[in-house]
């Protein structure tokens, strides 16, 4: 079975940044439904971009959107088969030591993320064939030398499973499915940081396609379904 997870993260875990919250995720999907749901997205951007009269070479990044815009998007691509919102919300306030290696926290992150986040959704109990996690990530934070570093994290981290991880990094600027999974990390990230930049657009997101959770804490939808 592939899983293809789109990840980017927002917020800062460089132990220099003041912020409170870090988060990473983005959304995945299954096979039958990956093009789909890109294409969906493709589409919107580029009409938004016409709307906005920019380069169509531009990219236009979660903060660049008004809250319409966001729920637009969200709308036409929410219910598409499988796609599935994924986001894990660092609250740093609660963390007892300091972010020494920002690399090294990240790839924890994804694990946390995969681990909380994703595995949870996909039906394992009735499905207990291999896994192929198709991963890919924005490279704007990621050192070269330390480019193969997750991927060898991951297959060490989850070695009593059958399951692999293939890892590619991306240019967001060249890749729809990454500057989705922008779109939606940075709305829950914005969510726990002020509420009130994406109230309208968290009212209109289905429970159903999305699992977002904090750390330390562990619950899922906070406010999302009332839990």
């Amino acid at each position: 079975m592939k899983i293809y997870v789109y990840i980017d993260e927002s917020g800062s875990i460089h132990k220099n940044s003041k912020t409170r919250y870090f988060a990473v995720g983005g959304y995945f999907s299954y096979e039958d439904d990956k093009m789909k749901i890109k294409a969906k997205y493709k589409k919107e951007n580029l009409e938004l971009k016409k709307k906005k009269k920019l380069d169509l070479d531009t990219e236009i990044k979660s903060y660049d959107m008004t809250e319409e815009e966001k729920i637009k998007i969200f709308n036409k691509i929410q219910d598409i088969g499988t796609f599935h919102g994924c986001v894990k919300v660092f609250d740093k306030k609660y963390m007892k030591k300091e972010i020494i290696d920002s690399n090294i926290f990240f790839n924890y992150a994804v694990k946390v993320l995969i681990q909380d986040c994703i595995l949870p959704e996909l039906n394992l109990q009735e499905n207990d064939e291999p896994i192929e996690f198709i991963i890919s990530i924005d490279n704007r934070n990621i050192r070269v030398g330390e480019l193969n570093n997750l991927e060898t994290y991951l297959k060490t981290e989850f070695c009593i499973y059958d399951d692999n991880f293939e890892i590619t990094y991306y240019d967001s600027k060249t890749n729809y499915g990454i500057q989705l999974a922008d779109l939606t990390v940075n709305t829950f990230y914005n969510f726990y940081k002020n509420i009130k930049l994406v109230e309208n657009v968290i009212k209109e997101l289905k429970p159903k396609n999305f699992r977002v959770s904090l750390f330390p804490k562990n619950f899922r939808n906070k406010k999302l379904n009332s839990e």
